[in-house]
């Protein structure tokens, strides 16, 4: 991995830890793929593992990612999907050309074509991405509480209760605000 970078923040989803490549959306926004070969790094971590990527392909991958978002938060809101969104992932899922094949170990893994590996992992993440937002896996659909993240996630915990998207970096940070906040209002009344 490269150093230069920020950590990915990966995920059980794909198709939201790929919406987490781009995250404090509503703060000082941090980009984990600036790069062409950081989307080929991200890629590789997520058992999409591909060659090279174009800054074209890059375009691509970022205008999906956005599209995911934009829909998944949509759905989390129970909002209408918005169909520039809708159409995105629809063209990616259908461009793509990966074929779902059974590990040994009896788990699914995904074999991409060489011809155009990018596009094909692309396909995978949309497909990945129609099965979440259209409500086909066990789970639901959630907004972080971080009001600089607002990242859509998919909540799996037993109870669906879920607030944060990541607790080691959104989850934390609230918490450690409101110890502080707690903190200055005791030593504030103390006086």
């Amino acid at each position: 991995m490269r150093a230069a970078f920020p950590d990915f923040r990966l995920g059980k989803v794909l198709a939201t830890s790929f919406t987490g490549t781009l995250s404090e959306r509503h703060g000082d926004s941090v980009e984990r793929i600036p790069t062409p070969e950081r989307l080929v790094d991200w890629l590789a971590v997520s058992g999409l593992a591909v060659d090279s990527c174009t800054p074209a392909q890059l375009d691509l991958a970022r205008e999906l990612r956005e599209s995911i978002h934009a829909a998944a938060t949509a759905a989390a809101r129970k909002d209408a999907l918005p169909a520039a969104a809708v159409r995105v992932i629809n063209e990616r899922s259908a461009q793509g050309r990966a074929a779902a094949v059974l590990t040994p170990e009896g788990e699914r893994r995904w074999r991409l074509s060489p011809a155009s590996g990018v596009e094909d992992a692309l396909g995978v993440i949309a497909a990945d991405a129609i099965s979440v937002i259209a409500g086909e896996r066990d789970g639901r659909l959630a907004l972080c509480a971080s009001p600089t993240c607002r990242a859509a996630f998919f909540d799996t915990s037993q109870s669906r209760t879920r607030r944060w998207c990541d607790m080691n970096t959104c989850g934390n940070r609230q918490k450690k605000a409101r110890f502080h906040a707690n903190q200055r209002k005791d030593s504030s009344s103390a006086e």
